[in-house]
């Protein structure tokens, strides 16, 4: 008997997971956290989002639909990402990558990094969170594992993200708004993951799971570990390998 309907459930800890951006923006705008501690962080999250899509999203992607639905989900949910970043910089974003890019609000057609990865958080964090919906459809409960596992991922996007705002010159009601913005949108993606994605098929299940994926990865190879290899450089692969590591226990002690 479930005190709380599983909907609220679903909403509940998708905005969990998504809050996590707001506590990374808070510190990065506020806290003056060294260059090279937000680096070290992001490749940390790298390590982390590899895992996650790697033993958990595509492997239930490829348990409820097989290779066809797997396959175009991961390479629609990455085409999707690289048409956004294509075209903001299209519209200015040239250096949106690097928090520590040395731009400034008042030089004409530039935008800063934390755009970039607010619009690639959105684009993941949206199917990710509705992952979480579709957990609680097997009656076991909300999967523990994507929760944390995208919470950690989510600190270090919103704390970089939130350095590169503050250099280009964005007010902290700007930065914190738009990350609430994007944390509530988590947690309404998972109530609908639940609610609405449960009477759809398994291959469009499977399809939605592996979009997740693929913009995680494009991500991370786009904007991620080229802001963490710009100052920890050859610590970089250790330091995801270990982010790697703790979400892979957590997949396995979740399983």
């Amino acid at each position: 008997m479930h005190i709380f309907p599983l909907w609220a459930v679903a909403g509940f800890w998708g905005l969990v997971s998504g809050s996590a951006l707001v506590l990374g923006a808070a510190l990065g705008y506020f806290a003056h956290v060294p260059q090279r501690l937000i680096a070290a962080i992001m490749a940390f999250g790298s390590g982390v989002l590899i895992s996650t899509l790697s033993f958990e999203l595509m492997e239930e992607a490829y348990e409820k639909g097989g290779f066809d639905s797997t396959a175009f989900g991961f390479v629609g949910g990455a085409a999707v990402y690289t048409l956004a970043n294509w075209l903001l910089a299209r519209y200015g974003a040239q250096h949106r990558k690097r928090s520590n890019h040395p731009s400034s609000p008042h030089r004409s057609g530039e935008a800063d990094n934390g755009l970039a990865l607010a619009v690639g958080a959105l684009l993941d964090g949206i199917p990710e969170s509705i992952v979480i919906g579709l957990s609680l459809l097997s009656g076991k409960g909300v999967s523990m594992v994507a929760v944390v596992a995208i919470f950690l991922s989510n600190l270090p996007e919103g704390l970089s993200s939130a350095a590169g705002m503050k250099k280009a010159g964005r007010r902290p009601a700007y930065v914190l708004g738009l990350w609430g913005g994007i944390a509530l949108v988590s947690g309404i993606a998972a109530l609908v993951g639940y609610s609405v994605f449960s009477g759809f098929s398994p291959e469009v299940v499977a399809a939605t799971t592996a979009v997740a994926a693929g913009a995680v990865l494009a991500m991370i190879a786009d904007t991620m570990i080229p802001e963490a290899f710009e100052a920890t450089h050859n610590f970089t692969g250790l330091i995801t390998v270990l982010g790697f590591l703790v979400s892979f226990v957590l997949t396995k002690l979740g399983g």
